[in-house]
C-alpha cells in the first residue's frame, strides 16, 4: 500500500473526526419506564375488587402511554411528562384533578421534572388553575432561566405560555372532601403518628424513564398534604428532594411526607450513593429509606439507573407502582408485601 493510500486510510478509519466511516456506532439502550401513584395506607383489607380494577386500569394507561413514546424513539422527558399527565387527569390520584384540599379548602399543586442528559430542571409550586402542573414544570425548564416558579407567578407564567388553564372547581373531587373531613389536625404539629392511618394520604404521582439513547428523566406531581397550610410546599417540586435525574447515575421520583424528604434530600442522596460508592440502585434506595425511617419519615421512591435496573420501595403498607421493559415484562403492584 502506497503512503498516500495508507494516509487516506488513516484519515477515514483512525482519526476520530473522520466522517464516522469506521467509528463504532453506539448500541441503542433498551427503554424502561417506572411509575408511581403514591404511597401510604394501601392494604389488601382496604381494597375491593372494583377499586383494584380502577387503579390497575389507571396505572396501565399511564404506563402504556409513556412506554409507547419510548418504543417509538421518543425522549425520556417526553415519556415522563406524558405518563404523569395521564395520572394528573385521573381523579384517583392526589395530583391535578384529584388534588387534596388545604385547611382553607383550596387546592395548591406542585410539580417538577428533570432531564438527566442536560441536568436541566423545572418546577412549579402552589399553582391553582394549571390543568397539568407537570407541563408547566417542563415549560419552566425549557423556556426560562429558572428552576422553580411559585404561586400567582407560576399561574401567570402558565397562562402566558399558552398552557391549558381551568377554573379551580375543575380539581375538586367529592372523595377528597370526605377524606378532608375525616382527618385530624396533626398536619400542623409535625406528628407522623397518624399518617399511616389516613387513606389516600399520599397520592403523589411520579415517573422515571430511560430512553433508547441512554438518557434518563424523572418527574413528580402532587396536590400536597391534605389540610396543609396555604403556601406550604413539599418535596415534589424541589430538585434533589422529590425529583432528580442524571445520566451518570439514576432518575428518582419520591412520594410521602414531604418535609422529611426535603430534610433528607432523598432523591439526590440516592444518586450520590451510587456515584460515590458504586452501590446498586436497590442498595442505594434501601439505605436512604432506612435513614428516612429512622427520622420518622414515611413514603416511598421509584428509581431507575442508567443500565435499566430499577427499584420501587416504600416503608408504608403499600405504594401504587408499575414498570414496563423492552423485553415485554411489566407489572402493576399495590402492596408492600
Amino acid at each position: 500500500m502506497s503512503f498516500l493510500k495508507r494516509y487516506l486510510f488513516y484519515l477515514l478509519c483512525i482519526t476520530p473526526v473522520a466522517l464516522g466511516s469506521c467509528t463504532q456506532e453506539k448500541v441503542p439502550t433498551q427503554p424502561v419506564i417506572v411509575i408511581h401513584g403514591g404511597a401510604g395506607y394501601i392494604t389488601k383489607e382496604s381494597f375491593t375488587t372494583e377499586k383494584e380494577q380502577h387503579y390497575t386500569l389507571a396505572l396501565k394507561q399511564a404506563l402504556d402511554t409513556g412506554y409507547a413514546i419510548l418504543e417509538k424513539g421518543g425522549s425520556s422527558v417526553d415519556a415522563v411528562e406524558a405518563a404523569i399527565r395521564i395520572m394528573e387527569d385521573n381523579p384517583l390520584f392526589n395530583a391535578g384533578k384529584g388534588s387534596v384540599l388545604t385547611n382553607q379548602k383550596t387546592i395548591e399543586m406542585d410539580a417538577s421534572i428533570m432531564d438527566g442528559a442536560t441536568g436541566m430542571a423545572g418546577g412549579v409550586a402552589g399553582v391553582t388553575i394549571v390543568k397539568n402542573p407537570i407541563t408547566a414544570a417542563r415549560a419552566v425548564m425549557e423556556q426560562t432561566p429558572h428552576v422553580l416558579i411559585v404561586g400567582k407567578g407560576a399561574d401567570s407564567f402558565a397562562m402566558k405560555t399558552g398552557l391549558t388553564i381551568v377554573s379551580p372547581e375543575y380539581f375538586y373531587v367529592n372523595e377528597y372532601e370526605i377524606v378532608y373531613n375525616n382527618l385530624g389536625p396533626h398536619m400542623h404539629n409535625g406528628s407522623t403518628s397518624n399518617l399511616l392511618k389516613d387513606p389516600d394520604k399520599f397520592g403523589t404521582v411520579g415517573c422515571v424513564a430511560l430512553d433508547q439513547y441512554g438518557n434518563l428523566a424523572a418527574g413528580t406531581s402532587t396536590g400536597g398534604m391534605s389540610k396543609k397550610l396555604p403556601g406550604r410546599v413539599g418535596d415534589s417540586p424541589l430538585i434533589g428532594s422529590g425529583t432528580y435525574a442524571s445520566n451518570a447515575t439514576c432518575a428518582v421520583s419520591a412520594t410521602g411526607h414531604g418535609e422529611y424528604f426535603i430534610r433528607q434530600v432523598v432523591a439526590y442522596d440516592i444518586a450520590a450513593l451510587i456515584d460515590y460508592t458504586g452501590c446498586s440502585i436497590t442498595e442505594a434506595v434501601n439505605i436512604v429509606l432506612d435513614k428516612l425511617e429512622k427520622k420518622n419519615g414515611v413514603g416511598g421512591v421509584i428509581a431507575l439507573d442508567n443500565k435499566g435496573n430499577f427499584a420501587m420501595q416504600c416503608n408504608t403498607p403499600g405504594m401504587y407502582r408499575a414498570y414496563k421493559k423492552s423485553d415485554g415484562s411489566s407489572d402493576i403492584l399495590f402492596f408492600k408485601d
